[in-house]
């Protein structure tokens, strides 16, 4: 074999292996830009967790903020209202499971388990009926004292829970936490 030929495969690797170089670096720029795209926005990052200030609401009253789009319901209940809760029987429920985000299995709707606090005087609900999606009015609304969806006869009680009516679950319950005795951070 000639030097020439030699030469001349050589050349030919070389080649070879910067194309394929060059294929991979662009299939992995053209990848990226696939998955990258289908992360959240910055504005829906922005929303996925907010600080909402609870100084203001007071006992047997409630706060209404947006967050991801949903209307949620933040109630300082009254020991009224928080007796009612805890004296219902989960097994008269027509759906006996919490539907609490911050709890991790399938655990049982009591009040305690719908509450954010021990003393069950914070109650923090998405405010959408489970049955079409309806935002129910509340204040003692319905038969049950918590909230009533006037669009389809929706009863909810003081926790949140669907005690009459086409709604197939109770209200859900959003991830929340207290940053301090004026904070409340949804999400």
């Amino acid at each position: 074999m000639t030097h020439a030929e030699e030469h001349e495969g050589t050349r030919r690797d070389f080649l070879f292996y910067a194309t394929a170089g060059a294929g991979a670096v662009a299939t992995g720029a053209a990848a990226w830009t696939l998955i990258n795209q289908m992360n959240p926005s910055a504005d829906v990052q922005a929303l996925s967790s907010i600080m909402v200030d609870i100084s203001g609401v007071d006992t047997g009253t409630q706060l209404t903020v947006k967050w991801l789009g949903k209307p949620v319901f933040i109630r300082r209940r009254s020991p009224e209202e928080i007796e009612a809760g805890r004296a219902v029987d989960v097994s008269d429920l027509i759906d006996p499971v919490a539907q609490n985000a911050n709890l991790t299995g399938q655990e049982p709707a009591t009040d305690e388990n719908r509450t954010l606090d021990e003393a069950g005087e914070w109650l923090v609900q998405i405010g959408v009926c489970t049955h079409l999606g309806c935002v129910p009015i509340g204040d003692g609304a319905g038969d049950f004292g918590g909230w009533f969806c006037p669009c389809h006869g929706s009863h909810y009680d003081t926790a949140g829970r669907i005690r009459r009516g086409p709604a197939p679950r109770n209200m859900d319950i959003p991830v929340a936490s207290f940053v301090d005795d004026s904070t409340l951070q949804l999400g």
